[in-house]
């Protein structure tokens, strides 16, 4: 797994690439800079996960920690160009859902910038509960 950071020209946006295996043994070489991007508070955060190969449930506990952590700052967070085994393991999971992928960087900037706040889907019969990210 490697990885790179990235500013928008105007700063308003963080891009985090991840590439190759994000699993037990790389996710935590992944969490320093995870924490590091939570503590500079950065508003908005794309995550590209379109050359990540693999994904394990210690790779998905990192990214819903980073989800949770920044929304829980009043950020955003986005993943772009999940393919494979991780949007299957992603829809599995429904983090597809949770998460609202889009299909690219500028996708994820637009609609982090034009949505409100994820609203939670209260639990009704056959709807175990989630939330719902929009406008």
């Amino acid at each position: 797994m490697n990885h790179s950071i990235s500013d928008s020209d105007d700063g308003s946006t963080t891009f985090l690439r991840i590439r190759g295996e994000l699993d037990a043994l790389s996710a935590p070489e992944l969490r320093p800079v995870l924490d590091k991007l939570v503590d500079e508070r950065h508003s908005i955060v794309a995550v590209d996960l379109s050359e990540l190969r693999l994904i394990d449930s210690s790779g998905v506990g990192a990214l819903v920690s980073l989800y949770k952590r920044v929304r829980a700052t009043g950020g955003n967070v986005r993943f772009t160009g999940v393919r494979a085994q991780p949007l299957v393991i992603f829809k599995l999971l429904r983090l597809d859902v949770v998460f609202g992928i889009a299909e690219d960087g500028a996708q994820a900037v637009y609609g982090l910038a034009s949505s409100a706040t994820a609203t939670p889907v209260p639990a009704t019969a056959g709807n175990t509960g989630s939330f719902h990210v929009g406008r």
